[in-house]
């Protein structure tokens, strides 16, 4: 899972691109970067970190464009090594080349090992660069044909922003799993994963780019072109669960009202009698609005934040990920002490996080701790972007909802159910769910 973002302008661009890496920063951790074409080379600047910390004021001036891309990322797949950091540059027919991709390509080790049988040898360990490669390799001049025949081969879920320097190309996978947001600010034109960007860039949103879309910008006119093969429309369900921010309105469906509509859906489903409501700081807060709204349970902020600690899932270890869950919330033993809780929270994935706030919650004095998770077990893995590769670390994978109920302390467990995250959604979104039922939209045993 990463960020991307893009924008095309007549002027330079690089403070509007740090700008919106620091709002897509939720969705990457790891490293960042920024590539900028000043219509005769394009300069890039990346590194380890997060964006205040990659990105200088001396790093900013030296960096003069107005068309750039800019990427956060969280390792999927590939490591967390500088190496594999992004955006990535090439050259292909004397023409340098930059991308930055968000998504998980499910054939990129059948491609990568026939593409070093022709005697490709790679810079890093990451699918991004197959595709830079694939799109170098076929462009001639022709980059809407360049982009086609690289979709033809790659599987996968994928959100593409490319540079010439020149132009730009904004890509979606035909599937659409990962998001694509395109706005305007006068002529310019913004393409982001989320549209908090476009707000904070001073823009207006226009649309998402639908799935298979390839938007390309050149001399300040923007051109739709669609990839002929369809497919059909799986947005991931996970975005508007976890990883957009609130703010985020995603193939039409804002995120903040989607948490909220669980959380009140999740009250009928799983009611429980209980004295205070607390939520799981941040992304579990919408949901405990609605469950407290439909049960009457008053909800109080009983768990404390440690603001300058990072989302503990995109952690990429799980030790790392056990040492956050300490160092980030802590409970307030007022507002929990001798009550019975309801701790709501998005979603239980490895179930370290539940077990160890219980457990907290306890040791604060609460009374029961009942938990209330506005999404269903997540049992099966994701190998479009979400970092759940493997089933042995799902917790839901192998254990009934009591026996996880069991393990991670609590007094009753209650997930929502994938008929009522469908009423949530409405009628007319269409997302993928393979993470709770298995059933994959590309099925990733068929390359």
């Amino acid at each position: 899972m990463c960020g991307i973002v893009g924008v095309y302008s007549n002027e330079p661009v690089v403070r509007d691109l740090f700008y919106a890496l620091n709002t897509l920063q939720h969705r990457g951790q790891e490293s960042c970067g920024i590539a900028v074409s000043d219509d005769k080379d394009i300069s890039c600047h990346k590194g380890m970190g997060l964006v205040q910390e990659v990105f200088r004021e001396e790093n900013i001036q030296n960096m003069n464009g107005n068309i750039g891309i800019g990427h956060v990322r969280y390792s999927t797949a590939g490591g967390s090594y500088e190496y594999n950091t992004q955006p990535l540059l090439g050259f292909s027919k004397g023409k340098r080349i930059a991308i930055a991709h968000n998504g998980n390509l499910i054939n990129n080790q059948l491609l990568k090992t026939r593409l070093e049988e022709d005697g490709m040898m790679f810079q890093t360990t990451i699918d991004s660069e197959v595709i830079l490669y694939l799109i170098s390799r076929y462009y001639n001049g022709n980059m809407l044909d360049a982009v086609k025949k690289t979709m033809d081969l790659i599987k996968g879920a994928y959100s593409l922003v490319v540079m010439l320097k020149d132009k730009m190309v904004a890509v979606r996978d035909p599937y659409g799993f990962r998001p694509l947001v395109m706005g305007r600010r006068g002529d310019d034109y913004i393409f982001a994963s989320e549209t908090g960007v476009i707000d904070v860039l001073g823009g207006e949103y226009i649309r998402d780019l639908e799935p298979g879309e390839i938007v390309i910008v050149k001399d300040n006119k923007m051109e739709s072109h669609m990839y002929e093969h369809k497919a059909p429309m799986s947005t991931c369900i996970f975005e508007h669960i976890y990883f957009a921010r609130p703010d985020a309105t995603i193939d039409g469906l804002n995120a903040y009202s989607f948490r909220v509509k669980t959380g009140e859906i999740l009250a009928k489903e799983s009611p429980v009698d209980a004295d205070v409501i607390v939520p799981v700081p941040d992304s579990g807060r919408p949901g405990a609005i609605g469950f407290s709204s439909k049960s009457g349970i008053p909800i109080m902020e009983g768990l404390v934040k440690n603001r300058y600690m990072g989302r503990t899932f995109i952690k990429p270890t799980q030790r790392e990920r056990e040492i956050a869950v300490k160092l980030k919330l802590n409970p307030i033993v007022d507002v929990v002490k001798g009550k019975k809780v309801v701790l709501v929270d998005d979603s239980i994935v490895r179930g370290t996080t539940s077990k160890r706030l219980i457990e907290s919650l306890r040791a604060a004095g609460a009374k029961e701790v009942h938990m209330r998770i506005t999404s269903p077990p997540v049992t099966h893995s994701c190998y479009f972007g979400i970092d759940t590769p493997r089933r042995k670390n799902l917790i839901a994978a192998h254990s009934t909802v009591q026996e996880i109920c069991d393990n991670i302390g609590a007094d009753s467990l209650g997930f929502i159910s994938i008929d009522a995250l469908r009423e949530a959604a409405g009628p007319e979104f269409k997302f993928c769910k393979a993470c709770f039922d298995g059933k994959y939209p590309l099925d990733p045993c068929v390359l």
